[in-house]
Parts: C-alpha cells; sequence; structure tokens
C-alpha cells in the first residue's frame, strides 16, 4: 500500500497535480480550482493543473485502503423526539413571524478506519446511485498542508452555481417525496419561498433586471425519491470576483430558510453541532474561460473535521414549514439518507 495523494474527481473531470493551496476566496483569481465550502463559511481552495477527461468510475488506485461501513453503525446526532420537538419549535417561530421555512438537519456518523477507501465508496455511489454533480475528493493533510484531511464523496442532485460565460444559474431542490404524486401543497410552497430568496441573492452580483426564473416546479426523479427543482438565472456584472459571488450566495438558500439570517440563526440554536461540509458547496471553478459547476453539498458524505479519530459522517434534513407534520419531516430524513446508506453499507 501507497501513500495517498492529493486529486479530485467531478464525474468525468479528473485533477491529480495538486499546484496551490489557500483559505482565502480572493485568491481564486486565475486557472482552475476545486473549492469546497463547509455551511459555516470554511473556505479551502485546491489549484490544480488542468483537469484530464476519463470516465467516472476511473481514478487513482494505487492506494487500497481498508473499508467496512454497516447500515446498523450510523449514530444520529439528534434522536426523533428531539427531531419531532425541533419541528415544532421551527413551527413556534414561524408563527411569530420570524421565519417563513428553515432547513433542518441532523448529522449521521460512525468510526471509520484511518485508510478507509473513499475512491472505493465513490465508485459504490455512482454505480448504484447516479448523481448530476457526482464528487471525490482526496486531499490529505499531508499533501496539502492543512491541518486537516479533506476527505469528500458526494452524490448531489442539486446545482448550487453554474457560470457561462456571464451568466449565472442556480437551481434550488425543495420538496421531496416518494414519487411524483406524493408531493404536497407544502412542498410547492418551499420551493417558491426558496426560489425568491435565491433571486435576491443572485440580484447582489448580477445586472438589475437580468434576474429571472426561467423554469419554476419541474419535477426531477433520482434514485429512491423525486424533487421538485426550479432555475434561477442572471447576468453577471462585470468584474465580479468569485469571493463576492460566494459572499452573496452562501450558504445556499435550499439548505438554510427564508429569510436566511433568521433562519441560520434558528439552526444555530436548534442543532447541537456544526453541518461542516453537509450543506455547503463543492466543485470546479475555471476562472481564465468563465466557467463554473459548483454543487449543493447534499446526499455526501466526509471526514469529519472536526473529531480526533476518523469519522465518516452523512446528513440529512427537511424544510420546515407551518404545515409540516414533525413524524412525516423525520420520516423524510430517513427517506432521503435510506438509499445512499445502503449503497454506501453493501457488500464490496
Amino acid at each position: 500500500m501507497t501513500s495517498e495523494r492529493a486529486y479530485v474527481v467531478f464525474n468525468d473531470y479528473l485533477a491529480t497535480e495538486l499546484l496551490e493551496v489557500t483559505r482565502d476566496p480572493k485568491a481564486i483569481t486565475s486557472g482552475w480550482w476545486a473549492i469546497v465550502q463547509t455551511f459555516e463559511g470554511e473556505f479551502f481552495g485546491f489549484k490544480f493543473k488542468r483537469p484530464e477527461t476519463r470516465p467516472a468510475s476511473s481514478q487513482p488506485s494505487e492506494f487500497v485502503g481498508t473499508y467496512e461501513l454497516k447500515i446498523n453503525s450510523w449514530i444520529s446526532n439528534i434522536s426523533q423526539g428531539e427531531y419531532e420537538s425541533g419541528v415544532e419549535g421551527i413551527r413556534d417561530a414561524i408563527a411569530r413571524g420570524w421565519v417563513y421555512q428553515t432547513n433542518y438537519c441532523r448529522i449521521l456518523h460512525q468510526e471509520i478506519a484511518p485508510d478507509f477507501d473513499f475512491a472505493l465508496l465513490y465508485r459504490k455511489l455512482i454505480e448504484g446511485n447516479p448523481a448530476p454533480y457526482g464528487a471525490l475528493l482526496v486531499l490529505p493533510k499531508s499533501q496539502t498542508g492543512l491541518e486537516v484531511d479533506l476527505k469528500v464523496v458526494s452524490a448531489s442532485p442539486e446545482l448550487f452555481i453554474h457560470r457561462d460565460g456571464d451568466l449565472l444559474m442556480s437551481s434550488p431542490i425543495k420538496g421531496t417525496a416518494k414519487t411524483p404524486d406524493g408531493m404536497l401543497e407544502k412542498d410547492s410552497a418551499e420551493n417558491i419561498m426558496i426560489v425568491d430568496l435565491i433571486r435576491n441573492d443572485l440580484s447582489q452580483v448580477t445586472i438589475p433586471g437580468t434576474v429571472a426564473v426561467p423554469e419554476l416546479l419541474r419535477v426531477e426523479r433520482h434514485p429512491g425519491l423525486a424533487h421538485l427543482v426550479s432555475d434561477v438565472v442572471g447576468q453577471i456584472k462585470p468584474d465580479t470576483s468569485w469571493a463576492e459571488v460566494l459572499e452573496a450566495m452562501c450558504p445556499p438558500g435550499s439548505v438554510s430558510g427564508a429569510p436566511k439570517s433568521s433562519s441560520l440563526q434558528l439552526i444555530a440554536e436548534l442543532e447541537p453541532e456544526a453541518r461542516e461540509i453537509y450543506c455547503g458547496t463543492i466543485g470546479w471553478i475555471d476562472v481564465d474561460n468563465n466557467q463554473a459547476q459548483l454543487s449543493v453539498a447534499i446526499r455526501t458524505f466526509w471526514q469529519s473535521l472536526s473529531s480526533a479519530s476518523p469519522k465518516l459522517c452523512f446528513g440529512t434534513g427537511a424544510g420546515i414549514t407551518y404545515g409540516s407534520d414533525p413524524t412525516g419531516e423525520w420520516l423524510e430524513t430517513e427517506l432521503k439518507a435510506q438509499h445512499l446508506l445502503s449503497v454506501a453499507s453493501a457488500p464490496h
């Protein structure tokens, strides 16, 4: 077994030659970067030599680590009773006019070996849960000089920011059910509220009058569930930096709530620990060609940034409105986690 090297995979993009590491988004001024920003706002930028294109299932394989995940070994940081009580707390805040909708999440975790094979986890996910924004980041601190290992496997279905020239697009997901027929009125209401929030966020970095919603409430099917998705677009202001875009847009509105500032305060009060990479953003930025693709870090596994021993984490949550049923929202978090945890824990 040889030591891990730093590399990233974004579906068919593979980058292996690490050139620079930064914690400051203002440094994203030229070249091709893989970036991660946590829900709480910690930024990690990795400048690579321009990636090559190869099949998603193919990535460096000289490192062979251990792999053991048990489906019944996941521990939730919030129990069902605590979660349902939290839902009632959000409903009370909505009744007081403090928020309109807030995303409420819990983190599942289990201990892993120091040489856990994240590449194998990624291969299992792309085979068992194909996703439009699949990603694998293996960035050991021995290679990056950071204080923590950054190891992430994502099967995100949600586009946070796409850039093509001067056009920015965000495609928030709000509304989840096993099938399209299972969507409730609250699912549409959630989506429309978050679309308004994204419109406001985008307006801070786009030319006035260019923000539009070309598609509202389309249904997308993903393994094991269906989502409501909308598209919000705008023309970026000339000379706008990536630091300014991230400041205006983060954390993603679909996983925070509306109003965003009040929801973030409520989340900090209700959730017992930081979300870290979950509900942040993962992706790549090609500064020189004005291209980018950043996803919302949902359906995502990552190695804890704060645990003294290696710990694999997975987050799941639900958008809470006044019409939410506490037990129903808990079951939604179970639904979102069920398929991916089964795929990750399956024999190999």
